[in-house]
């Protein structure tokens, strides 16, 4: 299952990046993975935690992958694969609050549609089941 969710993310981070900026990195890929498959771990840790209060997490998990891999990929490598620096309260130009604020209603996009998958799962899986 963690296959599938890495890869899930990573092509959705990636398409979230070719659809807002017109291309992407390679890094934003393995990136996407990352961060979705640990937010995944997450929620199924705390299955009780609001939702509201779980796309917080989640956007915090976002923000600090998208910091480190910034520091590696843009600062270190010089990749320039992102430039947050003209974004008001940036930080090192690799986050900033318009993106974290981004990756909470996309987290909290998540949550919803997951919920609802799930529904639909319990729901037919309780119909075959009768």
């Amino acid at each position: 299952m963690g296959i599938l969710i890495f890869i899930t993310g990573a092509v959705g981070y990636s398409t979230i990046e070719y659809m807002f900026r017109g291309y992407t990195h390679w890094s934003m890929a393995l990136t996407g993975g990352a961060c979705l498959l640990t937010f995944y771990y997450y929620v199924s840790e705390y299955k009780e935690t609001p939702t509201l209060a779980k796309a917080a997490v989640g956007a915090c998990i976002i923000t600090i992958f998208e910091f480190f891999v910034g520091i590696i990929v843009n600062l270190f490598y010089g990749w320039h694969v992102w430039d947050y620096s003209g974004e008001p309260g940036n930080i090192l130009g690799q986050i900033c609050p318009e993106y974290s604020l981004f990756w909470f209603l996309i987290c909290l996009a998540i949550l919803v549609i997951s919920n609802n998958l799930y529904s639909l799962y319990r729901a037919f899986r309780h119909g075959i089941q009768d």
